[in-house]
């Protein structure tokens, strides 16, 4: 097995046994490492390298629209928190706008964080979890 192989293998493990909160903790990190690599590229003037990482945070961003639970009210903020980053993906792809880029990387690194601080506070108190 290579290198690469074993990683592989220790990503799809990891997917296969993180919980709900850690797998959208993933998915906030990838999309702050691909909207690096877009500003990368995009600085580099890699028009074709830019876009096909700006479509990946896209897709990143519409899993996690795909997975929000209507039921509770913070799901309406983070719609509209994903819309608004959505938008922006789009304006920095036909613009190829490092400047956007990086207000959608403070947005990203701002919802993760907090994302890690919600899944700290319920692994202190996990009654608030099964309150709901």
């Amino acid at each position: 097995m290579t290198q690469q192989e074993a990683y592989n293998q220790y990503l799809r493990s990891k997917v296969l046994t993180a919980t709900p909160g850690e797998l959208t903790l993933m998915l906030y990190d990838a999309s702050i490492r691909f909207c690096n690599q877009a500003i990368k590229a995009c600085e580099e003037g890699n028009i074709e390298e830019t876009h096909n990482k700006i479509r990946r945070v896209e897709d990143i961003i519409i899993e996690l629209q795909a997975t929000l639970n209507h039921k509770y009210a913070v799901a309406e903020d983070f719609d509209n928190i994903y819309n608004y980053v959505r938008q922006r993906l789009r304006e920095a792809n036909i613009k190829k706008d490092v400047e956007i880029l990086n207000e959608i990387n403070k947005h990203l690194h701002s919802v993760r964080d907090n994302w890690k601080e919600v899944m700290k506070k319920v692994a202190e108190n996990p009654e608030l979890v099964k309150a709901n």
